[in-house]
């Protein structure tokens, strides 16, 4: 099972990503060993999650959302029901 995700960081921007555990990828953007954008704007929450059955499909989905528009990704987020991690 993989989740896409999107964070909101410190700098008010919008991160998304996937992982198969999320409670963990979270901790490790928190903590600034996660990815090069997380680590440089900072993480501030987690706004949305979503199920994949696997990672081509996680990975696929991640890209439909970041060519996204910051509103549309906010929009999902607002739209949905929130996971928290």
């Amino acid at each position: 099972m993989y989740h896409i995700y999107l964070l909101k960081c410190k700098d008010g921007s919008i991160y998304t990503g996937i992982t198969n555990d999320l409670k963990r990828r979270l901790a490790q953007h928190q903590a600034g060993k996660a990815s090069r954008y997380t680590r440089s704007h900072g993480t501030v929450k987690m706004l949305y999650t979503e199920k994949s059955k696997n990672r081509s499909t996680a990975l696929k989905r991640e890209m439909e959302i970041k060519g996204w528009a910051r509103s549309k990704k906010l929009a999902l987020a607002k739209n949905s029901k929130k996971i928290s991690a």
